[in-house]
């Protein structure tokens, strides 16, 4: 089951991949194989068995993931420091504007579910 789990998720980044060399090279392969499974998982309805347990396995190395970026940030100690009040105020102002958007997003969600209770 593992296997074929692994298999599935693999086909679908390779699938990505070659969507990405043939029609978009703006988004990266790995991104546009995402998109299709969650396409993919949405048409079924479910998340099948093997999905599910390749899924899960895979979880447990996520943060091996961040290894990268924080010797990144080591390595490049120097350039960050060099540049830190632009990075501080571009994270600032980023935040900023993700939480006013996930709040009015918010907003609307409830009022859509409050017009469907009011509907039903």
């Amino acid at each position: 089951m593992l296997l074929r789990g692994l298999t599935i998720l693999v086909l679908f980044q390779l699938l990505g991949s070659a969507l990405n060399v043939l029609l978009m090279p703006v988004l990266p392969g790995p991104i546009i194989g995402l998109v299709l499974l969650f396409i993919y998982l949405l048409i079924v309805g479910k998340v099948n068995e093997p999905i599910n347990e390749a899924a899960s396995g895979l979880l447990r190395y996520l943060p091996v993931l961040l290894l990268p970026p924080a010797v990144g940030v080591i390595v490049h100690f120097s350039d960050i420091a060099a540049d830190f009040w632009a990075i501080a105020t571009a994270l600032v102002v980023s935040v900023a504007v993700s939480i006013v958007f996930a709040g009015w997003l918010m907003q609307k969600l409830i009022e859509r579910q409050l017009k469907r209770k009011e509907q039903a």
